[in-house]
């Protein structure tokens, strides 16, 4: 059986995975990779399919794509791990948009450097969160983070804009958002020994480090550290939204006096006034929630990485 089960989402990327397969399945075999190759069909097909492979299995699954089908991918081998099928591992070659959940993990952007990696077959343990509420009141497991607010009404526009990715498209994003989402709602948000209850822009809830290909709402997150590393905004005036953008983008915003930066294992989000549109992932868990509960499972997946520095 092959090693290496590679699922491929030929849309990711405005479509860049599928026009790179050619590329893509030379630099595997370049690095003498043993494998088996599937594109993914329809939504949460790739959550089937890494099932299947960890039931099958397959050392390792690995997805060339971005956030959402890694995301995907991920909720497949917990729900194999749930089974009793926990020995497979999971990697990413990042083709995608913004590729925060690769970032986090340490992989590089690119088809030949993610290839490398696999080839070294370096592996860390991961931890996983699992966010209950909105569209998923049994829940949903995540990787990267999850957005409540302001991120993830970006989130939701940028899916609207067509041909940019990146940075970029993140950024034309929030600047709409700005225009859109910029009466935040109270929000009652206990972490852990603590509690808030205040008008919110924005929360976020990372595992990694990074989102909106270039936010790094957790500039120090280390997706093996056994902690979440929360940021809280208060709300501010629409036109220091603007202000803040450039401190999320260098990841200094805890200097400024709207942020409050933390850490915690459980995370409860309730609305007091207003709804919660929330992401995880990049993916939508709802436009409009009343209440999520966010945990972290620890050392859950052995993930193929790079290796640290010397």
């Amino acid at each position: 059986m092959p090693r290496y089960y590679v699922i491929v989402n030929p849309i990711s990327g405005r479509g860049f995975a599928g026009r790179s397969l050619p590329v893509l399945e030379a630099e595997l075999k370049k690095y003498r990779l043993d494998y088996a190759l599937v594109m993914t069909e329809r939504p949460w097909h790739a959550a089937d399919l890494a099932e299947q492979a960890a039931k099958d299995g397959y050392a390792a699954v690995v997805v060339a794509s971005g956030d959402g089908t890694a995301n995907e991918a991920l909720n497949g081998l917990m729900r194999a791990r749930q089974q009793g099928y926990d020995k497979t591992a999971m990697g990413q070659i990042a083709v995608g948009t913004g590729n925060d959940f690769a970032y986090g993990m340490g992989i590089p952007g690119g088809i030949e450097v993610g290839c490398r990696i696999l080839g070294e077959d370096y592996r860390r343990r991961m931890d996983v969160g699992l966010v209950k509420g909105g569209n998923y009141p049994e829940g949903r497991y995540f990787g990267n983070g999850v957005g409540i607010g302001f991120d993830a009404e970006t989130g939701f526009v940028a899916a609207k804009i067509r041909r940019l990715r990146g940075l970029l498209l993140y950024l034309i994003a929030a600047i709409e958002t700005v225009f859109i989402y910029y009466k935040a709602p109270t929000v009652q948000l206990v972490y852990d020994d603590q509690e808030i209850t205040q008008a919110s822009l924005m929360i976020s809830i990372m595992n990694g480090r990074r989102m909106g290909g270039g936010f790094f709402f957790a500039p120090q997150g280390d997706p093996g550290d056994g902690k979440f590393d929360l940021c809280i905004a208060a709300a501010p005036g629409w036109l220091r939204i603007f202000g803040l953008i450039p401190y999320f983008m260098k990841g200094t915003q805890a200097t400024q006096k709207e942020v409050k930066m933390g850490h915690a294992r459980k995370v409860v989000a309730t609305a007091v006034n207003g709804t919660l549109p929330v992401h995880c992932d990049g993916e939508t868990v709802c436009y409009k929630g009343d209440k999520l509960t966010i945990e972290l499972l620890p050392a859950q997946i052995e993930f193929i990485t790079q290796k640290p520095a010397a």
